[in-house]
Formats: C-alpha cells, structure tokens, sequence
C-alpha cells in the first residue's frame, strides 16, 4: 500500500469546500490553467455566479467576463452550457453520477472523477500530470500509459479516504516529484520510490507517462494569442468590423483575423452582426 499523509496546501480555497458546483468550476478552471492563475478568478466568479441558476440565468457573455485571466475562453461557454443543463436535467444540482458528469458539456473523464472524489467522496483515483508522475516514478518505475496509470490509481485509493488520498498524490507531485530538479530527499514517498531505490536510473520513468512532458506550442505570435486579444476586447463592448483586425493585433493580415474571427463564432464565444459588429455571446 502506498502510505501518505494529508494533503499539505490546504490554503488553496476548492480545498476547503465540498460543495459540487464550487468543486465543478475549480476542476473546469484548472485545465489548462496553473493553480496560482486560478485562485482569484475562481473566488470572483464564485461570488458572482454562487450556483448553476444564477450561472444559467446570465448570458454566456458575463461567464466570458468573469472568466478573465484564464484564457482557453470557450470553457467558460461551455460551463454556462453545463449550468444551463444542470438547472434543466438535474434540478440545478451537480450530479453524483459518472456517466451524468460525463454528458454535461466541457466535463471529460478527468473533470468527472474530480468532482465524484473532492465533492462527494468516491473511492476513484484523479490522474493529471503531477500524479501520472509520482505513480510512474514511485510506485512502479517505469512508464504507465493513461489506462494503466488511471487503473493503477483506482486500485491504490484507501477505502473511504479518496479525498485525502487524491489531494495527498497532488501535493507530492506538485512540491516534491517535480518534472525538473525534484526533491527526492525531502520527498515523503523516499524510502518507497522505486525509481529513487534503484539509483535513479535512465531514463526518467516519468517521461511519456500519461501524458507528461508534451510541450506546449509557443503562445507568442500564435492563433491563440490573437484570440485572446480579440476576447480582451470584446468584454469591454462590441467591435465594429473595421476596428477588429486591430483588436487582434493584426491589422495587416485580414486572412488571419478571418481564421480567428471564425473560431469564435464556431465555438459560440461571439456574435456578428448583420453590419459586421463583433460582439460576446
């Protein structure tokens, strides 16, 4: 059995809650988004949309609103989807179920398990980056693909203790079993690391585990920077159609700004007028 302790960063405010919709949002802001980005726009958003009702109730706009600072906008479309389902299917109540999770828009497997564990307490093993790492390195070490680091967690949550467990995995990753410089001699999980007790062998059991270590593409100069530029702007008004291709920062390239300009409206995070003005949702 791997032994741990309880979870270390308690400060974190989804970590003080059990309440689903709160556990929802934080799960949904945290793909692809760092802890320390997610803190302050996840207590705003809270205040400003405390349940599914009031989150359904407001158009996909104000979600986009609150939403700043976290980039990949179209989560926030997809959770004002996700509320809008919630009040309609579930009586505004986030459901207990996986495969009711899994159906709601922008929750995949990973999301599902997180908010089945952290909100109400299932015996399931949550799997991200940092704990595709440790299971990796301590406990079999060798690589594990997805299916099998997922099995592998659901086979080592204590009965009872998912929670605890689950938040535990995440801090050893996050503070200690790092993917650079790690700190194996102050690592709780030491006297156990398969990898530390062969003497650290080449190569790191961690690389091409479920994921691990597959760069991101570069942000500056890309598509995505443009799109967010364009999401920045419109959140203070509408664009008439000569003013777009500047908000992008493209005001030379036309072509690009089309690209952009067409993803968000393929992706329900704008509107265009009939004159052309570009607006939120």
């Amino acid at each position: 059995m791997l032994a741990f302790g309880s979870a270390e960063r308690r400060d974190l405010p989804w970590r003080r809650t059990r309440e689903p919709w709160a556990i929802l949002v934080s799960e949904v802001m945290l793909q692809q988004t760092q802890v320390a980005r997610v803190v302050g726009p996840y207590e705003r958003f809270l205040a400003r949309f405390p349940d599914p009702q009031t989150a359904a109730a407001a158009g996909a706009a104000e979600l986009v609103r609150a939403w700043t600072g976290l980039g990949y906008n179209r989560r926030a479309v997809a959770l004002h989807r996700c509320a809008a389902q919630l009040v309609e299917r579930h009586g505004g109540a986030v459901p207990d179920d996986a495969d009711a999770l899994r159906a709601l828009p922008g929750v995949g497997e990973y999301t599902a398990r997180a908010v089945l564990t952290f909100a109400f307490e299932e015996d399931v093993g949550v799997v991200e980056t940092n704990v595709a790492r440790v299971l990796a390195r301590a406990v079999v070490g060798a690589p594990l693909k997805r299916a099998a680091a997922q099995s592998l967690a659901d086979r080592l949550v204590p009965e009872g203790r998912s929670w605890e467990f689950n938040q535990a995995l995440f801090d050893v990753g996050a503070l200690y079993c790092r993917s650079r410089r790690p700190e194996c001699g102050r690592c709780p999980l030491r006297r156990q690391c398969r990898w530390a007790r062969a003497g650290f062998p080449e190569p790191d059991p961690a690389v091409g585990s479920a994921g691990v270590g597959r760069p991101q593409s570069a942000f500056a100069g890309s598509n995505r920077q443009g799109r967010g530029r364009l999401v920045a702007a419109l959140r203070t008004g509408p664009l008439r159609a000569g003013a777009v291709p500047a908000a992008a920062g493209w005001p030379d390239d036309p072509a690009r700004v089309a690209e952009v300009v067409a993803g968000l409206l393929a992706d329900g995070l704008a509107v265009r007028g009939a004159d052309g003005t570009l607006e939120l949702a």
